[in-house]
Parts: structure tokens; C-alpha cells; sequence
């Protein structure tokens, strides 16, 4: 009975880290390397992230620079850019690249709070999924006689705390982030 809490755990908190992940690749108005942490450039015929073929620093507030180690992967890593859905044209100075962000829109703003509530959403459905998937789990485990019914019951209060703490950290991973958004 403890595998089934211990794999239910690890899996909502991978739904917490995936949604982490999300919110860290929001263009929110100032400068974040993670924006590029899903492009990947076709370096020697390999796709190959961006932060493996340049240094990614944050020189000002609203600007990223990108500079390739190697000076032949500059077109490629701006070719990369251009192509995503990103939506920043970077400037090329022969050395480097920079982008520019910005300053967002209030409509922007309201847009992304709404992008970022769905993706909360779609974590604590994806917790709660868990959730069922564990108490199945456990009636099979009541069916089969290998725990009581009282076990079962406590069991399930048990996973329903877990699944109520997990949804409650999601809620509060997105309110702060709606909150960065409107501040900007």
C-alpha cells in the first residue's frame, strides 16, 4: 500500500515540476534564458539545445544575448529563433545575438494570466487523474484481500490529503506567477 502513495507522490510532483517548467518559459516582458530552453538548433546535423552552443547572459532587464562558442552556429541559432513562436526578431552583430523584449500590453497581460489559470488547470486534472488511478489501485488491493477495508478507507482519506496539498501548491504556483505578470 505504501508503493501506491509513493508512486502517486512522484508522480504529482513531476506534474508540478512540468508546470513549473511551463511558467518558466512564459515571455513575461523581461528577459529569461528559459524562453529558450525548448528551441534546439541543428548544430552538425544534430538538434541540439541552444545553451549547448552559446553562453545566454542578461545584460539588461529586457535584453538576452546569445553568443556561440563556435561563430559558424550563429545563423543557425538565429535561424532557430526566427522559426519558433517565440515571436522576438534577434539582432545580429556579427558576434552575437541580441533580443529585445518588449514592454507587454495590458491585453498581454490579461492573455497570459488566462494561459497560465489553464495551465494550472490542466496540472491539478493531471493531479487529480493520479489521484483516481491510486484509488483504483487500492480497491483492486481490497478485492484481493491483501488490505482491509478500513486500510482502504484511510488509505484513500490519505491520498485525497496528498492530492488536496499537491492542487493547493498548483494554485499557488500560478498565483504567483499572475502576479509577476500583472506587475510588470
Amino acid at each position: 500500500m505504501n508503493q501506491v502513495f509513493a508512486t502517486a507522490e512522484e508522480k504529482m510532483n513531476k506534474s508540478l515540476n512540468n508546470l513549473s517548467s511551463e511558467f518558466a518559459s512564459i515571455r513575461a516582458g523581461r528577459a529569461n534564458p528559459a524562453v529558450l530552453d525548448k528551441l534546439s538548433v541543428d548544430y552538425y546535423g544534430c538538434p541540439t539545445p541552444i545553451n549547448q552552443v552559446a553562453a545566454v547572459s542578461v545584460p539588461e532587464p529586457r535584453v538576452l544575448l546569445i553568443t556561440p562558442w563556435d561563430k559558424s552556429a550563429l545563423n543557425l541559432i538565429e535561424k532557430a529563433i526566427l522559426t519558433s513562436d517565440i515571436g522576438i526578431n534577434p539582432q545580429n552583430d556579427g558576434t552575437g545575438l541580441r533580443l529585445l523584449f518588449p514592454p507587454m500590453t495590458e491585453e498581454r497581460r490579461r492573455d497570459l494570466t488566462k494561459d497560465i489559470g489553464r495551465m494550472a488547470e490542466e496540472c491539478k486534472v493531471a493531479i487529480r487523474s493520479i489521484r483516481r488511478d491510486a484509488m483504483d489501485k487500492l480497491k483492486d488491493l481490497k478485492k484481493k484481500s491483501e488490505i482491509t477495508e478500513d486500510d482502504q478507507k484511510n488509505g484513500e482519506k490519505k491520498m485525497q490529503d496528498l492530492t488536496d496539498r499537491f492542487v493547493k501548491e498548483a494554485d499557488k504556483m500560478a498565483e504567483a506567477k499572475q502576479k509577476e505578470i500583472m506587475e510588470i
